[in-house]
């Protein structure tokens, strides 16, 4: 699904690559959407573990914690040559708009991670480095948008440099003392 999307990953093609009996398949799920679901909160449950690893790293300065994450984000896309990207993100691009269960789960996928980064961001105004004109949650908001479209930008260009320059751009302009 990350490298096909939902819609053109069948069932049939899914069961031959994990070598699993159609019948088991339907023990577990009741349908294809439930299967979308289930990825979903497999992806989302380990990428909230990855984000939790470097935003609560209490050894890091907060925003030293967010640039990290980022850092590591644009790394990962790096490996992978641009492709993929964020199954959560080509989730959302696909299925928000004809399947609301997706789109709901999605949203509080999204806004537990918004909220990571704006407890971090509160961390980095408590310690002096973020500015308190910053609200904290508006910021999570654009953080994660951007980082969303920087991935995007970069799976359509094949070229890290959309990451690249989010990251430069929000350090450099936003995320400053």
């Amino acid at each position: 699904m990350l490298s096909y999307g939902y819609n053109a990953s069948g069932i049939d093609a899914i069961l031959k690559e994990a070598k699993v009996p159609k019948g088991s398949f339907y023990h577990f799920f009741k349908s294809k959407e439930d299967l979308g679901i289930a990825v979903i909160d497999l992806y989302g449950e380990a990428l909230e573990q990855r984000l939790d690893s470097f935003l609560t790293d209490r050894d890091v300065a907060p925003l030293d914690r967010i640039h990290n994450f980022f850092e590591a984000g644009l790394q990962h896309l790096t490996q992978n040559e641009c492709t993929k990207g964020c199954l959560l993100g080509n989730f959302g691009q696909e299925m928000s708009d004809v399947n609301e269960r997706f789109r709901f789960r999605l949203d509080e996928i999204f806004n537990t991670w918004r909220k990571r980064f704006a407890d971090c961001l509160r961390e980095a105004q408590a310690a002096g480095t973020l500015s308190k004109e910053l609200d904290p949650e508006v910021v999570a908001y654009f953080l994660l948008s951007g980082y969303e479209g920087a991935i995007l930008s970069s799976k359509v260009m094949r070229s890290p440099r959309p990451m690249r320059d989010y990251i430069k751009v929000l350090f450099s302009s936003i995320l400053k003392e």
